[in-house]
């Protein structure tokens, strides 16, 4: 047991170490049995093959404001579950969607919402097929809380996952980093900060299949969401066994999300995403995988960031501009609260 704290803090939600915990030593530890084949895995997706190989996603969006530039809170929903789905190798089909509701929220801020999570549902080849709506008064909510599951099959054949990956595998990302993060904090206006970066919300599963078609051999994928780049790589280091080492002169940021960041003390690698994902591949499929990621619009900044070592184990690095090495740990605590 390593969960000392005695009360639930933002940093519990922030895609750090502290969530980990707390999903490891409350929910992981009641719901999946001593010994259960997924005890290990703490991905954003179940699989289970009852004749088909399903695959089966949850999650809950409560981002404040409700609408940022280049997106909203349901394009959010739609494409958080469908990346869940796709970088675990699926097909997504179906979605569900719950909203809460707050007493007072202006009916035409929900119709955009709604409308948006059509769209984006339109673009990824889904369906919305069920879901559910309540009300709760004023000052219980926060405008819209939103709730979605999905539904995906994957292909025959198809093994993806952390344990995959290998020393000498290359690490790709499919665009630049941070500006989820860095959209969501100038758009709340409490820092008076005026910025032009526009959130990378995106659908990924056209993406990632134009990548498996190109590089069979990919091994992993996940989207950086919470807790950025930084904390997604040290998953996949824990669950697979190896070392990863970044470059940080490869590393794709914006000038406006490295000002923010040194404004605020924050490093850019924390800074959540949501469209962009971390993929694994042998290296002679990576120049593959880019070229198949970069005839996309959403992978049009496709760049590989990194490698696989095969020591030490769990351990994220990154190689300086000066020729040092810095260790890149997980999350501790939280940078941004409330962005997805």
């Amino acid at each position: 047991m390593v969960l000392r704290d005695k009360v639930v803090t933002l940093a519990h939600g922030g895609g750090g170490k502290a969530m980990r915990d707390l999903i490891a030593e409350v929910f992981t530890a009641v719901f999946q049995p001593p010994g259960s084949e997924d005890q290990a895995r703490l991905m954003d997706e179940a699989l289970r093959e009852p004749g088909a190989r399903l695959a089966f996603t949850t999650d809950s969006f409560v981002v404040t404001p409700l609408e940022f530039p280049g997106g909203d809170i349901g394009k959010i929903a739609v494409c958080g579950t469908v990346n869940d789905l796709v970088v675990g190798g699926a097909r997504p089909l179906w979605l569900s969607a719950a909203f809460i509701i707050e007493e007072g929220c202006p009916v035409d801020t929900l119709r955009r919402v709604v409308a948006s999570m059509a769209e984006e549902a339109a673009k990824a080849g889904v369906r919305i097929v069920t879901g559910d709506t309540k009300v709760v008064e004023r000052g219980k909510g926060d405008g819209v809380f939103v709730t979605t599951s999905g539904i995906g099959v994957i292909p025959p054949g198809r093994e993806i996952g952390a344990v995959q990956v290998r020393p000498g595998d290359v690490v790709l990302v499919n665009g630049v980093l941070g500006d989820h993060g860095a959209t969501i904090l100038a758009a709340r206006g409490d820092l008076a900060l005026s910025s032009d970066i526009q959130s990378d919300c995106a659908g990924l599963g056209h993406l990632m299949e134009a990548a498996l078609a190109a590089a069979p051999g990919i091994r992993a994928a996940r989207d950086c969401t919470r807790g950025g780049l930084a904390s997604t790589l040290n998953e996949i280091a824990g669950e697979a066994g190896v070392a990863i080492e970044l470059d940080e002169t490869a590393l794709p940021l914006r000038d406006e999300v490295r000002g923010v960041c040194e404004i605020l003390g924050l490093d850019p690698l924390y800074l959540a995403n949501e469209g962009r994902l971390a993929l694994f591949c042998p290296a002679d499929q990576a120049e593959a995988a880019l070229a198949a990621m970069r005839a996309l619009p959403e992978g049009m900044g496709a760049v590989a960031v990194g490698r696989v070592l095969a020591a030490p184990a769990g351990r994220v690095t990154m190689r300086t501009p000066f020729g040092g090495s810095r260790i890149v740990d997980m999350l501790v605590g939280e940078q941004l609260p409330r962005i997805c």
